[in-house]
């Protein structure tokens, strides 16, 4: 599981997750603030489709924080307004960075989140669905 699905189920999942994970890092080891969570704006990039060309749409509101674990840098990084998240983050993402024993626990616990939104993605999608219109069977008269 790479760094990016990680954070995704950290982020999506259940807020309770990330908070467990970060409490067995912070009860075990010394935690060392390098930046608090702070506010930041960040630029989204888009493709237009037409024309394959980049543009700016506007700017995110994101929260981020830095913290040292046994010597590795951990970051949280996400949109809107969490400081406490952004710092959960940070911890799990530097007790990965450190090799922790800890985290080769966590594997399963975010493959059973991983699966869980993806049902849930299912779900919504399945809604989504039920909406669409098929102009091809219409009977227009």
């Amino acid at each position: 599981m790479n760094r990016k699905q990680r954070t995704e189920m950290l982020i999506n999942g259940s807020p309770q997750l990330a908070a467990a994970l970060a409490n067995e890092i912070e009860s075990r080891y010394p935690v060392a603030l390098i930046e608090e969570p702070n506010h930041g704006l960040v630029m989204v990039k888009v493709r237009e489709t037409a024309q394959k060309s980049l543009f700016y749409l506007g700017e995110v509101l994101v929260t981020e924080c830095k913290v040292r674990v046994e010597g590795a840098v951990g970051i949280g990084l996400l949109k809107g307004d969490e400081p406490k998240k952004a710092y959960e983050l940070a911890v799990i993402d530097a007790a990965y960075g450190a090799g922790l024993k800890e985290t080769e626990a966590w594997t399963a616990l975010l493959q059973s989140e991983g699966e869980l939104l993806a049902a849930r993605r299912q779900a919504q999608h399945k809604i989504v669905l039920r909406t669409k219109v098929d102009f091809e069977t219409m009977d227009i008269d």
